[in-house]
């Protein structure tokens, strides 16, 4: 296969139920499209048969592949892997429960055009379209962490959270291969990198739905707010030696 111009990286745990449909509807976006590309799901040790579903979908979905992966490395550690094995000119990673279409990366592609390195989804821009909204006690977390977020890691942005995050190759292999956070806080790093290394990002607003089967914990929340704490002082010791 020829350098591929997009890459897709889903990176999924236990995910046999749920991922099936968001390959498919992946599939049906990117069959329509007039450039080439790459399907690649990260299994993070899933305890139920998500590797061997998408074997089987392998046969049937173009260009899909997968990176087995038989310990859990967290969300960020699948994320970095896929972005640092991925091929394209393009590295978008995107969650396996399909709460934002691929249809959505359309948006993205003016701000590539435009010379931006890094191209995100967001919820809270004016833009953003949310049908199915989170519990209130969920985006009252969100904007109270988005607020410490952005007072110790990453200013100006308000939505880091969102699983839609696009990266030109460079700014991917430049970014993912510092990486020290392997949790939920890993995309706040990723920000924080992108803004240490001087690329410029771009925040979108997006159709967004939220699953009511989330696996996110609410525990998850505090997790996050540890490793925001962690990256500040990793910034403090220049520890990323950029």
């Amino acid at each position: 296969m020829a350098k591929p111009y997009l890459s897709v990286i889903i990176p999924a745990y236990n995910e046999s139920e749920r991922l099936p449909m968001t390959l498919f509807d992946i599939d049906k976006h990117l069959s329509q499209v007039d450039y080439s590309y790459e399907i690649l799901v990260v299994n993070d040790g899933s305890k139920d048969n998500t590797a061997e579903v998408v074997d089987k979908l392998i046969e049937v979905i173009k260009n899909l592949r997968l990176i087995d992966n038989e310990d859990n490395k967290g969300k960020g550690g699948v994320v970095a892997q896929g972005m640092l094995e991925a091929k394209g000119n393009i590295r978008l990673f995107t969650d396996a429960d399909n709460s934002t279409s691929l249809d959505q990366f359309n948006k993205f592609l003016p701000y590539f055009k435009e010379g931006y390195q890094v191209v995100i989804g967001s919820r809270a821009v004016k833009e953003s379209e949310i049908p199915v909204k989170q519990p209130f006690h969920r985006r009252l977390l969100g904007k109270i962490g988005n607020w410490i977020i952005q007072i110790l890691a990453v200013s100006g942005v308000k939505d880091t959270q969102c699983g839609f995050k696009a990266f030109t190759e460079e700014a991917a292999q430049e970014i993912f291969s510092r990486l020290t956070i392997k949790r939920w806080g890993f995309d706040i790093e990723a920000l924080a990198l992108a803004k240490l290394l001087g690329y410029k990002i771009k925040e979108i607003g997006i159709r967004w739905i939220n699953d009511p089967h989330s696996l996110v914990k609410s525990s998850a929340y505090l997790e996050t707010f540890i490793e925001v704490l962690k990256i500040r002082w990793n910034i403090w010791r220049k520890k990323y030696q950029i």
